[in-house]
C-alpha cells in the first residue's frame, strides 16, 4: 500500500516538476538577457543624445583663463589682454611666498621688483633667458603679450614645454664661451667695438664672439620691450656664463627697440656686473627697481642709439 502510493508520486510528480523547472530556468534565463540587451541599447542611446544635446552649450561656454601664451599671441592678447590687478598681486604675492621658501627660487625682492617692470609693460613682447621655477609666472604676468624662453639644455626645453603645454614658446640655444674666457672675450669685444662687435647689428650675420647666432630669424626681428638675463648658467668656471645673453640683449634692444627694460639677475656676481656696466651701462641703470642681486637698465634704441659705442663714458672696471 505504502509502496503503490509513493509510486504515483515519484512517476507523476518529480519528473513532472523537474520538467517545469527546467522551462521555467530556461524561460527566465532567456528574459534576463532580453532585458539586459534592452537596457544596454537603451543606455547607449540616452547617452547619444545626451552628449549630442550637450555639445552645443559646451562650445558656447566661455573660455577658461589659462595665462598660456606663446607663438600665437596676437591672438590670445586679443581676447584675454592684461591681467586684472588683482590677479598680477594675487600671483606676485604667492610666487614671492614660495620662494622664501625654496633656494632655486628668486629672492622675494627680485621677484618683486621685476614684477613691477612687467606690471608697467605688458602685455608685451618678453625674452627670458633661462628656464627655472619662475617661468610660469613670467608667462601668467605677461597674459596677452608673448613671452620667448632660451635655455642652453635641449632636455630641460623639451622636459618644460611637456610640462607646460604647447602655449610655452622656448627654443635651446649652444654657447660658446666660458666664464674663465671672460677677460679675453671683454677685450675682443672691445678691440671691434665699431666692426664686429659694434651696438647696433643684426646678430644673425654677425662675427662677433659675444653675438648669439642660432635663434630662430624671426625672434631677431622683434622689437623686445623686456629681457630677462637669467641664464645660461654661469656658477663654476666653466659654465658658458651670461656675457653673450647680456651682451646680445644690449644688440637687440639697440637695434630693434624704442626702449627696452633689460633685467640682469645674479647681479652680484663678476660676469653679470662687468658685462651689464660694459653693455647696458651704468647711465642707462634704474636704481629704484635695481637689488643687490639684480640689475635693472633701460636701454633706448633707434635714433637714440650710439651706433659706435654702448655707453657715453667707458667702463671704468676691468674683469681680471
Amino acid at each position: 500500500m505504502m509502496k503503490a502510493m509513493s509510486g504515483p508520486k515519484i512517476l507523476i510528480v518529480h519528473p513532472s516538476s523537474n520538467k517545469f523547472g527546467k522551462g521555467a530556468a530556461s524561460m527566465s534565463g532567456r528574459s534576463f538577457w532580453l532585458v539586459v540587451l534592452l537596457a544596454v541599447f537603451g543606455s547607449v542611446s540616452l547617452l547619444t543624445v545626451f552628449s549630442t544635446t550637450r555639445a552645443p552649450s559646451s562650445r558656447a561656454a566661455p573660455p577658461r583663463v589659462t595665462f598660456a601664451v606663446g607663438a600665437d599671441a596676437a591672438s590670445a592678447g586679443a581676447s584675454g589682454g592684461a591681467l586684472p590687478a588683482h590677479v598680477f598681486d594675487a600671483l606676485v604675492r604667492y610666487a614671492a611666498a614660495a620662494g622664501a621658501n625654496s633656494t632655486a627660487s628668486m629672492p622675494e625682492e627680485d621677484v618683486r621688483a621685476i614684477a613691477s617692470v612687467l606690471r608697467r609693460r605688458a602685455p608685451c613682447n618678453l625674452l627670458v633667458f633661462g628656464l627655472g621655477a619662475e617661468t610660469p609666472l613670467w608667462r601668467a604676468l605677461n597674459h596677452g603679450g608673448r613671452t620667448v624662453f632660451l635655455d642652453e639644455n635641449p632636455f630641460y626645453v623639451a622636459h618644460m614645454e611637456g610640462a607646460h603645454g604647447p602655449g610655452l614658446e622656448a627654443y635651446d640655444v649652444a654657447y660658446a664661451t666660458a666664464v674663465r674666457e671672460l677677460p679675453d672675450l671683454l677685450d675682443a669685444a672691445r678691440a671691434s667695438r665699431r666692426a664686429d662687435c659694434r651696438p647696433v647689428q643684426n646678430l644673425l650675420y654677425s662675427e662677433c664672439r659675444l653675438a648669439i647666432t642660432d635663434l630662430p630669424n624671426a625672434l631677431y626681428d622683434v622689437a623686445w620691450d623686456v629681457v630677462l638675463v637669467d641664464g645660461p648658467h654661469g656658477y663654476a668656471e666653466g659654465s658658458p656664463g651670461r656675457m653673450a645673453a647680456i651682451y646680445s640683449a644690449a644688440v637687440m634692444a639697440r637695434t630693434r627697440g624704442s626702449e627696452t627694460d633689460v633685467l640682469v639677475h645674479d647681479f652680484q656676481r663678476e660676469v653679470e656686473s662687468v658685462c651689464a656696466r660694459e653693455f647696458l651701462c651704468e647711465e642707462n641703470r634704474v636704481e629704484g627697481t635695481s637689488t643687490p642681486s639684480l640689475g635693472h637698465y633701460v636701454v633706448r634704441g633707434g635714433a637714440a642709439a650710439g651706433r659706435d659705442d654702448f655707453c657715453s663714458a667707458p667702463a671704468t672696471k676691468k674683469a681680471n
